[in-house]
Order: structure tokens, then C-alpha cells, then sequence
């Protein structure tokens, strides 16, 4: 006999393709998973009974969703909800942070990028949200993000889907993203749930920047000798060997992993604010 399921995910009305990596990830004899047709329904099952993640249908739209985790709010305060939609707007992703999404994917939208939000979602043992709007436009959005590295990926997710730019731009500015926010949170924050960072978001015309200012005391590189970005010319591996000699973890590679994959990477007088710049090519004209 197996024992009885001792946690429970509502997903509204999925497809096969949900369902089987559903089933992959949530384990048959740790969780339940509950199908419901609409999120109508999804809201008066979550009115009689708690559920700790929730995941929408994909062939809604963002707004609808919105609406529901705005109601779910009230009813589950502490719930944990994907929102898979069929359409968007930065807008629509800048209204599911301020109601405490966990995350945000719009089609088309990576598998693996979904598994791996999911495992986050469930693995964590108690949730707060640790991502909060001090003012947000499409344009130009300011937060406070946790010293945690499950919410620096979680960042990231958001904003893939508020950045409006070419695919192929897409990848290497969120890898410079990502590595400069978990420097912050890492050797800023010292990974501290209590501290915070910020981060502040301008899309402009032709240009990304992203600013992040963490609460640590700063650097200069004299004193990052353990980064792979102080290395000298004649010896590219440095950094490695004074790592393993003080006992630091693999890695050193984010500062300059972050040069190579966009424009400017420029840093404030004291080392603890980062600002990254990233310019777009004009829209091509078409021809007749």
C-alpha cells in the first residue's frame, strides 16, 4: 500500500506534456496533484483547502491570471503560484511581482526552465517572497531582492519576461545578469536571508542597463586576487590556484564572465554597486 500523499499542487487544466514532467518532479508518494478545469474552479479549491503550489493553464492570458493570483492572495496568502500563459505584456509581469507570483512563464517557454522553477518552488521549507517593487514601469523598475540564490533565479525569470529584446541578445545578458546578482548576494549580502540587495532595471530606446548595489563594504581589484578578472596577462589560471589555497569554493570567473557577454561593466567608487550596460542594434528597415 503506498503511504498517503502528505503534500498537495493544484494545476488548472494542464496538457499531456505538463502532466508527464509534473509527474517527473513531484514525487507519486510525496504529493498529490489536483486537475481543475478553470480558475474559477482553482479559486473555490483553494477556498476549501490549501494547496502549496498552484499552476495556471497556459492557454490564458496573463491578465486572467493576474485576477486569479490576486484572489488567491486574499483566500492563500502564503501560496506559491506559477503563472504559464498564452500571452503578455511587461506589464502583466510587473503586476504578478506586485501580487507575489513565484514565477512567471509565457509560450514559448523553455521545459527545463520550468522544471527547475518548479524544484525551487517545492524544495524550499518555509516561502517568503524576498522580491519587493520599490517602483516599477515597463521601462524602468526598481526592487529589493533577498540574499538568496533561489530568488536571484527567480529574478532572472522575471525579467527574461519583462525585456523586450532579440533572442539573441536574450541568453548572454541574463548570464551577466545573473553571475554580477549572485557576486552581490555572495561576497555583498554573504548569501544573509536578513540582508538585500538592490536592483534597478532602465530599458531604453537602444539600451539595457542594470544597476545592483549590495549591502557589503565593497572592493578594489587588489583585493579580489581570487577572481579571475585580477589575473596578469602571463598566467590566466591564478585565480584558480589562490582559491584552492585559501580554501575558496571552484569559480572566480563572474566579473569577467560579465565583460565578455555584454557592453560595459563599470563599478562605483566603494566596489559594492555594479552597472551593467548592454546596447541594442536598431530595428532593420524593411525593404520592398
Amino acid at each position: 500500500m503506498q503511504p498517503f500523499a502528505i503534500r498537495e499542487a493544484l494545476v488548472v487544466d494542464p496538457d499531456q506534456g505538463l502532466k508527464e514532467l509534473l509527474v517527473s518532479i513531484l514525487t507519486p508518494d510525496v504529493w498529490a496533484i489536483r486537475d481543475v478545469p478553470t480558475n474559477q474552479a482553482a479559486l473555490q479549491a483553494a477556498k476549501s483547502k490549501s494547496y502549496e503550489l498552484i499552476i495556471t493553464d497556459e492557454q490564458t492570458s496573463a491578465r486572467e491570471d493576474v485576477e486569479l493570483l490576486r484572489k488567491m492572495r486574499v483566500v492563500r496568502p502564503h501560496t506559491r503560484m506559477i503563472i504559464l500563459t498564452d500571452e503578455s505584456t511587461p506589464a502583466d509581469v510587473i503586476a504578478a511581482m506586485r501580487h507575489h507570483a513565484f514565477s512567471f512563464f509565457s509560450k514559448p517557454y523553455s521545459p527545463e526552465q520550468l522544471s527547475n522553477m518548479i524544484h525551487l518552488a517545492i524544495e524550499a521549507e518555509c516561502w517568503d517572497d524576498g522580491i519587493e517593487l520599490l517602483s516599477a514601469t515597463p521601462e524602468w523598475i526598481r526592487m529589493q531582492v533577498r540574499c538568496q540564490v533561489r530568488t536571484a533565479d527567480r529574478v532572472l525569470q522575471f525579467m527574461r519576461e519583462i525585456a523586450e529584446i532579440p533572442e539573441s541578445e536574450r541568453e548572454p545578458i541574463g548570464m551577466a545578469f545573473r553571475e554580477l546578482l549572485l557576486n552581490a548576494m555572495e561576497h555583498g549580502g554573504g548569501l544573509d536571508p536578513n540582508e538585500y540587495i538592490e536592483v534597478e532595471y532602465v530599458r531604453a530606446k537602444r539600451m539595457i542597463s542594470c544597476r545592483i548595489s549590495d549591502p557589503g563594504p565593497g572592493f578594489t581589484l587588489d583585493e579580489i586576487s581570487h577572481a579571475a578578472i585580477a589575473n596578469p596577462e602571463d598566467d590566466p589560471l591564478r585565480h584558480a590556484k589562490i582559491r584552492e589555497e585559501v580554501g575558496l569554493r571552484p569559480g572566480g570567473l563572474g566579473i569577467l564572465m560579465a565583460q565578455r557577454l555584454v557592453d560595459q561593466v563599470l563599478y562605483g567608487q566603494d566596489g559594492n554597486e555594479v552597472l551593467l550596460i548592454k546596447y541594442l542594434d536598431p530595428p532593420q528597415s524593411k525593404t520592398a
